[in-house]
């Protein structure tokens, strides 16, 4: 196997570490964006002179989650779609090398 064959594996893995990277990065974002959220409910429900429940807010929280999760979720199957891509490719280079 010569070397552009392991460049492309190595690439492919420094990818894949970007994508999930960036998908930590969106996440921490959001969950600075659910704090913010979270105060805004508390302040609405005080402007309206209506008692914050935990309940209303569990289930806002979940739905912004679900699509958290969902964003994370395909970040994540995409970079492990482009590793396991390259990984079959350095291995189909390397079986024809030695068979």
């Amino acid at each position: 196997m010569n070397n552009s064959d392991y460049n492309k594996a190595e690439n492919a893995v420094d990818n894949t570490k970007d994508s999930l990277k960036g998908a930590a990065n969106d996440a921490k974002w959001k969950v600075e964006d659910l704090a913010d959220r979270a105060k805004e409910y508390i302040n609405e429900k005080r402007n309206n002179d209506e008692e914050a429940r935990q309940e209303d807010w569990l289930d806002r929280a979940k739905n912004n989650f679900s699509d958290t999760w969902e964003d994370v979720k395909d970040k994540a199957n995409d970079a492990w779609e482009k590793t396991k891509d390259a990984a079959e490719d350095v291995k189909a280079e390397w079986n024809k090398k030695t068979n």
